[in-house]
Protein backbone atom coordinates (compact mmCIF):
# COMPACT_ATOMS: atom_id res chain seq x y z
CA UNK A 1 0.00 0.00 0.00
CA UNK A 2 0.77 3.36 -0.69
CA UNK A 3 -0.65 6.65 0.91
CA UNK A 4 -0.57 10.36 -0.28
CA UNK A 5 -2.26 13.62 0.75
CA UNK A 6 -3.40 16.20 -1.42
CA UNK A 7 -5.38 19.53 -0.89
CA UNK A 8 -8.86 19.66 -1.91
CA UNK A 9 -10.68 22.48 -2.90
CA UNK A 10 -14.22 23.97 -3.05
CA UNK A 11 -15.35 22.07 -0.18
CA UNK A 12 -17.76 23.99 2.10
CA UNK A 13 -19.64 21.41 4.05
CA UNK A 14 -20.00 17.83 5.31
CA UNK A 15 -21.84 17.29 2.31
CA UNK A 16 -18.84 18.44 0.26
CA UNK A 17 -16.54 16.33 2.52
CA UNK A 18 -19.09 13.20 2.20
CA UNK A 19 -18.92 13.69 -1.52
CA UNK A 20 -15.43 13.43 -2.38
CA UNK A 21 -14.79 10.49 0.36
CA UNK A 22 -17.24 8.58 -1.75
CA UNK A 23 -15.88 9.50 -4.60
CA UNK A 24 -12.39 8.55 -3.90
CA UNK A 25 -13.60 5.59 -2.19
CA UNK A 26 -15.41 4.32 -5.35
CA UNK A 27 -11.71 4.21 -7.30
CA UNK A 28 -10.56 0.71 -7.58
CA UNK A 29 -7.44 -0.02 -5.55
CA UNK A 30 -8.59 2.43 -2.95
CA UNK A 31 -8.38 0.90 0.92
CA UNK A 32 -8.76 4.12 2.81
CA UNK A 33 -9.83 7.37 2.92
CA UNK A 34 -10.49 10.55 5.33
CA UNK A 35 -11.24 13.58 4.10
CA UNK A 36 -10.25 16.48 6.34
CA UNK A 37 -13.36 19.09 5.94
CA UNK A 38 -11.42 22.11 7.89
CA UNK A 39 -7.80 21.11 6.35
CA UNK A 40 -9.31 21.23 3.01
CA UNK A 41 -7.37 17.57 2.73
CA UNK A 42 -7.32 13.91 1.59
CA UNK A 43 -5.40 11.04 2.76
CA UNK A 44 -5.64 8.14 0.69
CA UNK A 45 -4.05 4.71 1.11
CA UNK A 46 -4.17 2.65 -2.24
CA UNK A 47 -2.29 0.08 -4.32
CA UNK A 48 -0.16 1.17 -6.54
CA UNK A 49 -0.65 -2.18 -8.95
CA UNK A 50 -4.35 -1.52 -9.03
CA UNK A 51 -4.63 2.69 -9.83
CA UNK A 52 -2.72 5.74 -9.94
CA UNK A 53 -2.47 9.31 -8.22
CA UNK A 54 -3.83 10.80 -10.84
CA UNK A 55 -7.19 8.48 -11.40
CA UNK A 56 -7.68 9.08 -7.47
CA UNK A 57 -7.59 13.13 -8.59
CA UNK A 58 -9.24 12.69 -11.40
CA UNK A 59 -12.26 11.28 -9.09
CA UNK A 60 -12.74 13.86 -6.75
CA UNK A 61 -12.20 16.62 -9.83
CA UNK A 62 -14.63 14.54 -11.38
CA UNK A 63 -17.41 15.09 -8.26
CA UNK A 64 -16.63 18.65 -9.06
CA UNK A 65 -14.16 19.80 -6.75
CA UNK A 66 -10.11 21.04 -7.35
CA UNK A 67 -7.02 19.68 -6.27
Amino acid sequence: MTQIKFKVTGMTCGHCQKRVQKAIENVAGVSYVVVDLAGAQASVDYDPSKTTVEAIKKAVVDAGYGI
